[in-house]
């Protein structure tokens, strides 16, 4: 089909490169014609009447000269084209139309046409029989080979049928071969972007629970500082005591 397309492409593109546009000229037509029984054509000249009364010895005369000129201009009048005669189905329960066109030039003229099969009409038509023979499953795996019902399906959280298999044990194989799936280049794309913003989530709560840990990490030193400097005035104070204290001397007589 694809083929198809180019060739007919690269023909339409070969004709009009090489079409030269035709048109009808009579400007420099010189010639003096007579309209007559309706033809078309340039009409140039005019006519002379002359009427004379006698009343009573006395001779009026009328004179009455008319001229018409009519010229067409040979530009604006249309060259005959090409038709292309429209492609019919021949029914409203087939999933196709016809595409036709046509294309006239010097001494050429061509005109083509073909069928366009509609595979989203022809699933749809598909699913809705098998549905009706009561083949529930497998009306729903039809529809499951077009890309959007297969994400929409895997967004509703009820995975399309593999195989015989359906919910979980259908998602398992999914996810097992995803190259299979028909979403499968959108389904690289959603994973990718899920993947990076998990990681950037990931990150960031590392990155915070690092900053809360040199948090809690920095006040612990402060409170071990503290305590040193407590201990040590606490030894001071006691060896201070033991300092300023005189022994005392006791005599037995």
């Amino acid at each position: 089909m694809i083929k198809d397309n180019l060739l007919l492409t690269f023909l339409l593109i070969f004709i009009l490169c090489i079409s030269i546009p035709v048109y009808g000229d009579s400007t420099n037509d010189d010639n003096d014609q007579t309209n007559s029984s309706g033809s078309n054509t340039q009409i140039t000249g005019g006519y002379t009447a002359t009427t004379t009364n006698n009343n009573d010895g006395q001779t009026n005369t009328t004179t009455s000269t008319t001229t018409n000129s009519t010229t067409s201009n040979g530009s604006s009048i249309p060259v005959n084209s090409a038709n292309s005669p429209s492609f019919s189905s021949m029914s409203q329960d087939v999933c196709s139309m016809g595409v036709s066109g046509s294309i006239s030039t010097l001494g050429l003229g061509a005109s083509v046409g073909k069928h366009v099969r509609d595979l989203n009409c022809e699933r749809i038509k598909l699913s809705k029989v098998l549905y009706d023979y009561g083949m529930k499953v497998a009306a729903v795996s039809i529809l499951c080979q077009d890309p959007r019902v297969h994400a929409a399906m895997q967004s509703a959280g009820s995975p399309c049928p593999w195989d015989g298999k359906i919910g979980k044990d259908a998602q398992a194989m999914w996810d097992k071969y995803p190259e299979l799936r028909p979403d499968y280049e959108k389904y690289l794309t959603r994973t990718k972007a899920i993947t990076e913003v998990d990681e950037r989530i990931i990150r960031e709560e590392n990155e915070e629970a690092e900053e809360v840990a040199k948090l809690l990490e920095e006040e612990r030193l402060e409170q071990e500082k503290l305590a040193e400097e407590t201990k040590l005035k606490e030894e001071k104070r006691k060896n201070k005591i033991i300092i300023d204290t005189k022994p005392l001397l006791i005599h037995n007589d």
